[in-house]
């Protein structure tokens, strides 16, 4: 675990939430999620004002290998959009839990983010999966 990690929440579909301020939550994609995708080549992500919803998707990201979905971790409103990405996608392989960001949302229910996963659980859900 690393220092930059140390205050993330995981879900199941390797996205992370860091937590902001007052029910606002920066999202983007785990390093194993970024690893598997290979060379990031797009990103779609949804705008400002978009609604998104727990464990459904909020838009997709293209790699060299294939196109896979964002699944948006909680539920509520996007408030920024990283526009970073649009003319670079890479960010995300290089700095996946800095610079390569996705959105930031104002949470509806902030209880979603108990069913997230803390550092170690996810570690331990991503090994498990690599047996």
């Amino acid at each position: 675990m690393t220092k930059a990690t140390a205050n993330l929440l995981y879900s199941k579909e390797h996205e992370w939430v860091l937590q902001l301020d007052g029910n606002r939550v920066r999202i983007g994609i785990s390093d194993f999620a970024q690893k598997q995708l290979g060379d990031i080549v797009f990103v779609e992500t949804p705008e400002v004002d978009d609604e998104v919803t727990a464990n459904e998707s909020m838009g997709t990201i293209e790699s060299v290998k294939a196109v896979s979905e964002l699944y948006s971790p909680v539920t509520g409103t996007v408030v920024t959009v990283n526009e970073e990405l649009a003319d670079a996608p890479e960010t995300i392989n290089e700095h996946p839990f800095e610079a390569g960001w996705l959105i930031e949302v104002e949470m509806s229910n902030p209880e979603e983010l108990e069913a997230l996963l803390n550092e170690d659980v996810y570690q331990a859900y991503i090994n498990e999966g690599e047996e």
